[in-house]
């Protein structure tokens, strides 16, 4: 009886019964894991009488509830589903919408006549479902819906009408093709930056790319990582999607920083100095020595902000407070956020690694505590609202000066699928957040072990109870000054890899997302912001996904690697996907170089990260075949002579046709990677490790005041733009 139970709520908690693997090969969830799954939950799964009385619970949640929690609608959804008791239906039920603007639309119609969707006897009363249409023309947005049932009963749910499309810039629905180059931002190299890339080193990427046609530059995540950890740099492993990395902030660029004699003197002693050449000329960021001469200026410059401008409420002030009340709490949840964890690292560092470690009290941001800690580090929690506001400035100029120098998109950036567990993020949403379990991915070909990103999951059904909220607010705070977004991990609007506390990577179940209404999100806030959404839909992509991006005018990934025919060749140019963007590798793919080299092989098989020798042999062969063709597919193309007894080494010439290859393909975006400009081989990141290669660390070999200029850079810049231009 316990497993029948268990069996039925994971299926109404979005648990699936199986998957198809990346053979495909169909593969069942186990009993075991979809017990681990709803325990995590919050499912008392040991107990029989808890689990039917939950299972009631959620079948009569359609029925005792007039409407959902939330409905969305748009382009042909129609309205919305109520419940209404049978005995009810020769009465009126009177609907009002009240928009976000303040306005009203109301009308009444009689509960009969509304099209029945299903019946049930609930406790012997009869109960149905019904369409309530809503009219068309309802102003795009976030409004309420208010009903009043015959008999005089109330219900109200939150209202989304979206677009039925995302955003896409009127060059591209014209034809055209765009390209740009993509950065790791930290990784970047400058003659005046403290150690890691900055927005003023964006600035002047932007700027040269753009003196060469770019549309776009492409970034890693940029999201909050943790201020007083600066060992924890992954991208992929935030505090806060909410917010900015803050080390991204050029301290010499703040505008407080020509005001502090302090700060100046400071930054100008011949220790310091020494310091920072040290920082710049390390082959990895070196993280904690980057914060440390950063955290102590910006300490000073928050003090000169402090007495030369809120004490006298200049402009520059109010231009602060705008920003704070702009953000409201969110932004002092994560400042406090910041101070608890630098406040108890500096007294344990050990034992306080993150909120779960907090004292109980400071566990719960609605603590009374809680609060009481925040007054009493008032100036603290200021100084990282302060923070947030300086990276989010410079954010936001870069992208006014890549609009204004002619860039059609600007900057692209990338959101990262989730989060850490003891980030400010999972102590402000606890209610939406599941800490028994992290998301990861099934073995595929890239990871055969499978992953665990050690990423909190939300759970579906408590984002909808939350009407959606974390997630709009998530999408909107990262389209904030962005062209163009890119999604990690698409798929998981749809479902996601959760592995239970104590499980394998191997042993997880995927849960089943409300896809249908986030992409309806999405495609709002997408439009509000004007801003285009790209899918990573690499790996393991169910079809519902793909048709849900057609649909939803949602940009595919595509890696050149990838994109062969099931008899080996790759694509030729015209046969890539329009509404897509193309790149030959991606952050965690070798380069081009490395792949061509291979280094890569070299290296997973020094990391032991196959599997098996008859895998690692089985791969080796596909690459010298891959290797073959991809030389084929540029002699087809004109880009390479032919046919040659020996397959060439890597060499300049070999990358450029390579991206000139791809330049030609119909894909709407195609994006280098700043790597392959220059020729390196070095991988970003090896995906399935942690300590075992220096991931999210390596710089670029080459400072961006002179990387632009080589011959071989301008050369492919040109080519590259003249090929997209040609075919529009």
């Amino acid at each position: 009886m316990l497993d029948n139970l268990l069996e039925r709520l994971a299926r109404r908690r979005g648990i699936g019964d199986a998957y198809y693997d990346y053979r495909g090969e169909l593969k069942p969830i186990s009993l075991r894991t979809k017990r681990a799954i709803l325990a995590s939950m919050g499912c008392q799964v040991d107990d029989a009488s808890a689990l039917e009385r939950e299972l009631v619970e959620l079948d009569g949640e359609r029925w005792r509830t007039a409407l959902p929690p939330v409905v969305v609608t748009g382009p042909g959804r129609g309205g919305c589903v109520l419940a209404v008791g049978a005995d009810l239906l020769a009465g009126e039920v009177a609907w009002r919408v009240r928009l976000a603007g303040g306005a009203e639309v109301a009308g009444s119609v009689r509960a009969a006549d509304l099209a029945e969707l299903e019946r049930r006897e609930i406790n012997g009363r009869t109960a149905t479902r019904r369409r309530l249409e809503l009219p068309d023309g309802l102003p795009l947005g976030y409004h309420s819906l208010e009903v009043t049932l015959p008999g005089g009963g109330t219900a109200a749910s939150a209202l989304v009408v979206e677009p039925g499309r995302c955003h896409e810039p009127e060059v591209i629905a014209r034809g055209g093709r765009l390209w740009g180059v993509a950065v790791q931002l930290y990784t970047l190299r400058s003659e005046r930056n403290w150690g890691m890339g900055d927005f003023a080193d964006l600035e002047t990427v932007v700027r040269r790319c753009a003196e060469r046609r770019a549309a776009f530059v492409g970034l890693n995540p940029l999201h909050a990582l943790f201020t007083s950890n600066p060992a924890h740099f992954s991208p992929y492993s935030p505090s806060s999607r909410h917010f900015l990395n803050v080390f991204y902030v050029a301290v010499d660029r703040v505008p407080e920083f020509a005001e502090c004699e302090g700060a100046q003197q400071l930054a100008a002693a011949p220790a310091f100095r020494a310091e920072l050449a040290r920082l710049r000329a390390v082959p990895n960021v070196d993280y904690p020595g980057v914060a440390a001469v950063k955290l102590p200026v910006l300490h000073l410059l928050h003090r000169q902000f402090r007495e030369r401008h809120l004490a006298c409420d200049t402009a520059r002030a109010a231009a602060f407070r705008a920003y704070v009340a702009e953000r409201g709490e969110p932004l002092r949840l994560h400042a406090v956020h910041e101070v608890i964890d630098e406040s108890l690292r500096r007294s344990d560092a050990a034992r306080y690694w993150g909120w779960p470690a907090w004292p109980e009290e400071l566990r719960d941001p609605a603590d009374p505590a809680v609060a009481a800690f925040a007054a009493a580090h008032a100036e603290q929690v200021e100084f990282h609202a302060w923070l947030q506001w300086l990276a989010d400035e410079q954010l936001g100029q870069v992208q006014r000066v890549a609009r204004e120098i002619g860039m059609p998109i600007g900057l692209y950036g990338d959101y990262a699928v989730g989060v850490n567990p003891s980030g400010s993020e999972t102590w402000c949403d606890r209610d939406v957040y599941r800490t028994g379990a992290a998301i990861g991915a099934p073995p595929d070909a890239l990871a055969l072990k499978g992953q665990d990103w050690g990423l909190l999951p939300q759970d579906p059904h408590a984002l909808i109870l939350e009407r959606y909220r974390p997630f709009r607010e998530l999408i909107a705070a990262n389209m904030r000054h962005f062209g163009a977004l890119r999604l990690d991990h698409v798929m998981a609007l749809f479902r996601q890899w959760w592995v239970p506390a104590g499980l394998g990577a191997t042993e997880g179940g995927y849960v089943h997302y409300p896809m249908t209404d986030l992409m309806a999100v999405l495609a709002l806030e997408s439009g509000r912001h004007r801003c285009l959404v790209v899918g990573e839909d690499l790996g393991t992509v169910p079809e519902e996904v793909g048709l849900a991006m057609a649909e939803r005018a949602i940009y595919s990934y595509k890696v050149m690697l990838f994109e062969k025919h099931p008899d080996g060749r790759f694509r030729r140019p015209a046969e890539y996907a329009r509404r897509a963007i193309a790149t030959v590798t991606t952050h965690d793919l070798p380069t081009f170089r490395g792949y061509w080299e291979g280094s890569d092989m070299e290296l997973r098989d020094r990391l032991g990260l196959y599997p098996g020798e008859g895998t690692r042999r089985y791969l080796h062969d596909e690459r010298l075949r891959d290797r073959w063709s991809l030389l084929t597919a540029l002699v087809a193309e004109g880009l390479a002579a032919g046919p040659q007894q020996d397959s060439p080494g890597y060499s300049v010439e070999l990358s450029h046709a390579i991206h000139v290859y791809l330049a030609r393909s119909a894909a709407a975006l195609v994006v280098l990677q700043i790597e392959d400009l220059l020729g390196m081989s070095d991988p970003v990141n090896v995906p399935s490790t942690s300590d075992e290669h220096a991931n999210w660390q390596r710089k670029v070999t080459e400072g961006v005041e002179t990387l632009f200029d080589h011959d071989s850079v301008q050369r492919l810049m040109s080519d590259v733009a003249s090929a997209r231009a040609a075919g529009t």
